[in-house]
């Protein structure tokens, strides 16, 4: 199966650029119907070498993919001659370019059935992995491998992407390349409803970028930062990504959404199975003149929507993208904490409450400092760490009214008891990273893979 299918928007030609506008009016649901999806991206490494594992070759990731497809029953999606992908019946596994492994989940109601999903997945993933002798690293970057060491995948927009990543930033390989992230994705009801999620979510980024960093170490040293993945996305392209300004005015509307994705340079475009190169080309030109004979459809705007990278991302849902992969036992702690914000109004306005008198230029700072200060980055003379607790404890708050509740009896703040603990000790992931590399670990990087691939339970292997 091809990787690229046409939906049935691939026909519907653009007229005006109100339906562009419409297409977020038309993703609104109703409360009962809002759900939750996680994106795990992990890095995969050589458990001999400590290296990148490469994408070929019969230790490489495409041989994860096929025992994940044998063990999970999943289809198969192939893309220039190898398989890129496995499509299952409510989520998909997909590669990054550099051969990061990505479980798109399905669409939980509850944490609980996020932590379901969660288990399996890596349950099936390591032992793939055992198999093979690759391990899976809870960090938010290869730790090791330089970008010339790491394989392009096989897919080809990167034949497109690639050298234009080059031309508008200087870290657009290192992104594509070297970083994983965890990515939250949840729905909104009306265009107030996720103006204001979108809204809140930019204001809280460096909170929620300080209290998950986890990327201090790339090219087999320290970096300089406690979130190196969230420093490169600063210069990668800097008309797609970063911060948004528009959003902060409570005057906000899907219409000034559109008009910032319609001033973006595309990517590419598909047709009737042949990708076109559309690097450069803002979406209003292409909209406008059209290319080589082909008009804007309804499916290019669909697809150019996922190639903006702000830090909160509107499609058909809103998505949080500012966090770095995690060790487990944090993982369903950023979707848990992002339900019991912005699944609570009362959480929803307080955080905001937390954030809304600050300055653009006084978000943009704490946005960049969060990403070498961590929790300890300051906005007004508080702290980030101070303005986390209070979000953190906010989300459980936000949990606890809708106690949601297991086969135990146990709601869902059971999955923020350890970052509470972590708040609490003014730590983040990368702190102890650091720790452990200037001390157990001592600059040893064959203990830096020990110290973080994700193990199965003994009971599981």
């Amino acid at each position: 199966m091809s990787q690229y299918v046409e939906g049935p928007e691939a026909a519907q030609v653009v007229e005006q650029q109100s339906q562009l506008v419409d297409y977020f009016y038309q993703a609104a649901k109703p409360r009962e119907a809002w759900r939750l999806g996680t994106e795990y991206e992990m890095v995969g490494v050589s458990r001999r070498s400590g290296r990148a594992a490469h994408y070929f070759g019969k230790r490489g990731i495409e041989r994860i993919l096929f025992r994940l497809a044998d063990s999970l029953g999943w289809e198969p999606i192939e893309e220039e001659g190898h398989v890129i992908a496995l499509k299952g019946e409510r989520a998909n596994i997909s590669l990054e370019p550099g051969a990061q492994v990505e479980l798109s989940g399905e669409q939980c109601e509850t944490i609980h059935c996020a932590a379901q999903e969660l288990q399996r997945h890596m349950t099936h993933l390591l032992k793939a992995g055992d198999a093979l002798e690759l391990d899976f690293l809870n960090l938010g970057m290869q730790p090791i491998s330089p970008l010339e060491d790491i394989q392009w995948i096989p897919k080809t927009r990167y034949h497109f992407m690639a050298p234009y990543m080059e031309t508008v930033g200087t870290m657009g390989h290192r992104m594509m390349k070297q970083t994983a992230s965890i990515q939250v994705n949840f729905d909104f009801s009306t265009e107030a409803d996720a103006m204001m999620k979108l809204r809140v979510g930019m204001g809280i980024v460096p909170m929620l970028t300080a209290m998950f960093a986890n990327s201090p170490i790339c090219d087999g040293s320290l970096n300089g930062y406690l979130t190196m993945r969230g420093h490169v996305w600063t210069d990668t392209d800097r008309r797609r990504s970063g911060l948004l300004p528009f959003v902060f005015s409570d005057r906000a509307s899907f219409e000034d959404y559109a008009e910032y994705a319609l001033n973006v340079p595309m990517y590419f475009i598909v047709r009737h199975g042949r990708w076109i190169d559309m690097t450069g080309i803002p979406f209003r030109q292409y909209l406008r003149e059209g290319h080589d004979g082909y008009r804007a459809t309804m499916e290019d705007w669909t697809q150019h929507l996922t190639t903006l990278f702000p830090e909160v991302r509107l499609k058909k849902y809103l998505e949080i993208r500012c966090i770095d992969q995690q060790p487990y036992e944090f993982m369903l702690a950023v979707p848990a904490l992002c339900k019991g914000i912005f699944y609570e109004n009362d959480a929803l306005w307080a955080a905001w409450d937390l954030v809304k008198k600050w300055s653009w230029e006084e978000r943009v700072t704490a946005y960049l400092d969060s990403h070498r200060q961590g929790l300890g980055a300051r906005v007004r003379g508080i702290t980030l760490l101070d303005y986390s607790k209070e979000l953190v404890a906010l989300a459980n708050a936000g949990l606890e009214r809708h106690d949601q509740c297991n086969a135990k009896g146990v709601n869902e703040t059971m999955y923020l008891d350890r970052l509470q603990e972590e708040i609490r000790r003014g730590q983040c992931p990368a702190y102890t990273i650091i720790e452990k590399w200037m001390g157990e670990w001592n600059y040893d990087t064959k203990r830096l893979i020990e110290g973080t691939a994700y193990r199965l339970p003994e009971e599981d292997r």
